[in-house]
């Protein structure tokens, strides 16, 4: 790495690593236009408390006709302004010069008004270089601040450093006999202008426009990264169910692979009987349409009844309950949305079938125990899963599924625990007992659902 290039990275923070992608770039663009849009009303609450303080300030040419001051035309011409880049703002028809104006012309707003203060008070120029009202130039410039954009901030410091200059040197040659000084008591108790204390102000700032602009150039590469990672993030996290990636997000270590936490859980598992030939007649878009419409219709249920789809093998969907995210009804919940699943699927099939396709016929089994939650994989390759006996049986189950004729199946033990914890007994379950399941070394006690 260069100097330049540590130097860069040192000051500014890192580069992104690539440019953002068009839906980044709109992204960005959006928030600034947010900003320009919250910019234009403080614009006009400005106007609108310099014109109240302009009102209620005593003057010196009361006689004058108030039409004919300049700092209230001056006041009305920045509100009209104002007014103006604000409706341009939220139809986001900002041009740069545009903004680049109203920078200067907040600037030349209030360098004016503290200019008529000598005028006001029936003082030498030199007075109004003891106002208060300069700090306002630094809301100005934090203003400018909320767009993220270095370049508007270095102007509005640009334009304060060089208008009170400007001011300094008009109240130099238009105050005969107030002295230039470098006694503090001297200018507190006079009109004398003390040469340290305008210094001050120009290199205040100055100093104050280079760390804010600084600061923003920081904050922007972080949030061009972030808004680009969140991207990422949002994209990658519709590979997980969305109670994964809250695990994921929420943990307060790196997960890494090998950790995992024992936990009670439900897992169920549902997939198309007969598949492998039917995919075989379809072509591959219609194939993966088919997929989509199936698993839709499957997730949902899941969600709706608080279960995380693990992982979806083919046309299978495996998903849990209580393990991404524990709960206390798991086994209940399980039950309900395999029930659920069954219904939705007997309804797609229906529909289908009105439409002259083939029906989609599906085998929905759960199984309750105890499983390991948790990720495998090595250091660059991760996947968060549940392993264990139940996820097993649930597969185990499938044919056994088959051979009982059925589209919902599941161990006496898991239907039992799944009343214990709340579930309202369906309709049309009936106990199977001693069954033989394949891959299983005794005899189980099952109940099909209708």
């Amino acid at each position: 790495m260069s100097l330049f290039a540590r130097l860069d990275r040192a000051v500014l923070g890192p580069r992104p690593d690539r440019q953002p992608p068009a839906r980044v770039a709109a992204a960005i663009a959006r928030l600034q236009q947010s900003s320009e849009v919250l910019i234009g009303w403080v614009q006009l609450g400005l106007a609108a408390t310099f014109a109240t303080l302009y009102t209620l300030a005593p003057k010196a040419f009361m006689g004058e006709s108030m039409m004919m001051a300049p700092v209230p035309l001056a006041l009305a011409i920045y509100a009209a302004f104002s007014l103006g880049r604000l409706i341009l703002a939220y139809h986001d028809a900002l041009p740069r010069w545009i903004l680049a104006l109203s920078v200067i012309a907040d600037m030349a707003l209030l360098l004016g008004l503290i200019w008529s203060f000598h005028r006001q008070y029936g003082q030498p120029p030199a007075f109004y270089l003891k106002s208060p009202t300069l700090l306002y130039v630094f809301i100005f410039i934090a203003l400018r601040a909320l767009r993220f954009e270095v370049g508007y901030v270095l102007l509005a410091g640009l334009a304060a450093a060089v208008g009170w200059l400007a001011m300094l040197s008009y109240a130099v040659m238009n105050s005969p006999g107030v002295e230039i000084t470098r006694s503090y008591v001297a200018y507190i108790t006079t009109n004398a202008i003390l040469r340290g204390a305008e210094f001050d102000k120009v290199i205040s700032i100055i100093l104050v426009t280079l760390i804010l602009a600084l600061a923003i150039a920081r904050a922007r590469r972080l949030m061009i990264k972030a808004i680009v990672d969140g991207a990422a993030a949002d994209e990658l996290s519709r590979f997980f169910d969305p109670a994964v990636a809250r695990s994921i997000a929420e943990t307060e270590t790196a997960i890494v692979p090998g950790q995992g936490r024992s936990i009670e859980a439900t897992v169920l598992h549902c997939d198309i009987r007969g598949f492998t030939g039917l995919a075989a007649t379809l072509d591959p878009d219609a194939l993966m349409t088919l997929l989509a419409d199936y698993q839709s219709r499957v997730v949902a249920c899941i969600a709706t009844h608080g279960g995380s789809v693990d992982k979806f093998l083919g046309d299978g969907v495996l998903a849990s309950f209580g393990a991404a995210r524990p709960s206390n009804r798991h086994a209940a919940d399980a039950v309900e949305a395999a029930i659920a699943i069954v219904a939705a699927c007997d309804a797609w099939a229906g529909e289908r079938e009105a439409a002259g396709l083939a029906p989609v016929r599906i085998g929905v089994t759960v199984a309750a125990g105890t499983v390991v939650f948790g990720a495998v994989g090595d250091a660059s390759r991760l996947e968060i899963t549940v392993i264990g006996e139940p996820v097993n049986l649930a597969a185990k189950l499938d044919k056994q599924c088959k051979v009982e004729g059925c589209a919902l199946l599941l161990p006496l033990a898991t239907y039992a625990l799944a009343l214990a914890q709340g579930l309202t007994p369906p309709p049309g379950a009936e106990t199977l007992p001693d069954r033989r399941v394949e891959g299983i070394g005794h005899r189980l006690d099952l109940v099909r659902l209708a």
